[in-house]
């Protein structure tokens, strides 16, 4: 494949750091291949750093360790919501599953972007990485997950559209916690099974926001596959696809007095 990497137009300067407060609703499953799903309102804090290093911005927060005009490579961040097993039919009788959070390398590869008089799109091959760690009393690592994607931005008038798809992989303790059912939690509707590490489907989300003044709003749905899923025939899993949808909305409320060259067009949705 030949890469074609064509620089955008310089971005306005816009403010270093931005503040804000909002609201966000959420319909996601309990978990991938689950039949039951639940609904979060959350508040929703706002916040864009444009530093040369440590960023939060469309792509999410993470600290920029190495960039050319080709790729970079930067630490990323993920989280799940807690499962409370009692509020999910195949669940019933096993552990709560805490809510995690995830960190590790990602590392994007550039591969095509618009010409100046084209508009504004840029094509990326994303690669990260991550570890999982159980948010509780005492904190523990419990696995690793890989999700290689294509993503592309896109800014329309405006509206800033991101549009990614790609597999997922996990390693056998991170499967094993989610759809692992030991002997003595076997029931006569619910044999024992051992959750093997390696494929675990795929996944696809379009997302969509924009600026209006100090208002921000945005949307994405997310489709979840398991195909392929290595543990596809666990008794915990329900159904082979799942729907993942959210609206948020968010008041900035305050911003710095310093400017930087705006990078908003380069990346505009995850």
């Amino acid at each position: 494949m030949t890469l074609c990497v064509v620089t955008l137009p310089a971005a306005a300067e816009q403010p270093l750091w931005e503040l804000g407060v909002g609201l966000a609703g959420l319909r996601l499953p309990h978990y991938r291949g689950a039949e039951q799903s639940q609904t979060l309102i959350l508040p929703l804090p706002y916040g864009v750093y444009r530093g040369r290093i440590l960023r939060a911005d469309r792509e999410g927060a993470r600290a920029v360790l190495f960039e050319t005009a080709r790729l970079d490579f930067d630490l990323s961040a993920a989280a799940s919501a807690p499962i409370r097993s009692r509020d999910n039919r195949a669940r019933q009788g096993l552990p709560d599953l805490a809510p995690t959070l995830e960190l590790g390398p990602n590392l994007n590869l550039h591969l095509a972007s618009s010409a100046p008089a084209d508009g504004d799109w840029k094509l990326d091959l994303r690669l990260p990485v991550r570890l999982a760690v159980a948010v509780q009393s005492r904190p523990h690592d419990v696995g690793w997950t890989a999700s290689p994607h294509l993503n592309l931005d896109l800014n329309l008038k405006g509206w800033s559209i991101g549009v990614l798809a790609g597999p997922l992989w996990g390693s056998r303790r991170m499967h094993a916690r989610l759809y692992g059912v030991s002997a003595d939690q076997a029931t006569p509707t619910r044999a024992a099974y051992q959750a093997p590490g390696g494929a675990a489907g795929w996944q696809a989300t379009a997302g969509v926001s924009r600026r209006f003044g100090r208002l921000w709003s945005g949307a994405f749905v997310r489709a979840d596959s398991l195909a392929g899923a290595r543990f596809a025939d666990s008794p915990l899993v329900r159904r082979q696809n799942n729907l993942t949808f959210g609206l948020a909305m968010s008041w900035v409320l305050a911003e710095s007095s310093e400017r930087v060259p705006g990078n908003d067009h380069d990346h505009v949705s995850d």
